[in-house]
């Protein structure tokens, strides 16, 4: 399989296996009331799997039942296009269609991620990062499932 052909599958399997933009809420997650497709109130193991269905179905724009690089490309596209506007529309306090950097979203919940980030590599505690501290860190995120570890550094 040529890389080009791996990086469609695994595209391929997120929009399938996920939840796609029409599902997304503002804020993230799914949204009940869309996998609640009879709308009595309760998700079934088979509505579940019909918007599975729905998802994979909008993808294939030429209904061959397959997942081109392009339907991949271009649904994953539309998904980023509906939650970069729903970011703007949440985010942009002065209405001008764009996002300062006063504006850009500066905490999660539990309080500023890069300072709780920091806090967490700056393992003595003396306010900076040595370059040990960031090595140990990168090496904790490896075993954690994270990215690995460039060839270059």
């Amino acid at each position: 399989m040529t890389r080009t052909g791996f990086i469609a599958v695994v595209v391929g399997v997120a929009i399938v296996g996920t939840a796609g933009g029409a599902m997304a809420r503002p804020h993230g997650g799914i949204d009940f009331d869309v996998l609640d497709r009879d709308g009595n109130g309760e998700v079934t193991l088979e509505e579940m799997r019909g918007a599975r269905e729905a998802r994979f179905q909008a993808a294939d724009a030429n209904g061959d039942g397959l997942l081109s690089e392009d339907e991949i490309l271009s649904a994953a596209s539309k998904r980023q296009a509906e939650r970069v506007a729903k970011m703007i529309e949440r985010f942009d306090k002065n209405g001008d269609g764009a996002l300062s950097p006063e504006e850009m979203p500066q905490r999660t919940r539990g309080g500023d991620r890069a300072e709780r980030m920091f806090e967490r590599v700056d393992l003595d505690g003396n306010g900076a990062i040595s370059r040990e501290e960031f090595d140990e860190a990168r090496a904790r995120h490896a075993e954690r499932g994270g990215h690995r570890k460039r060839a270059a550094d």
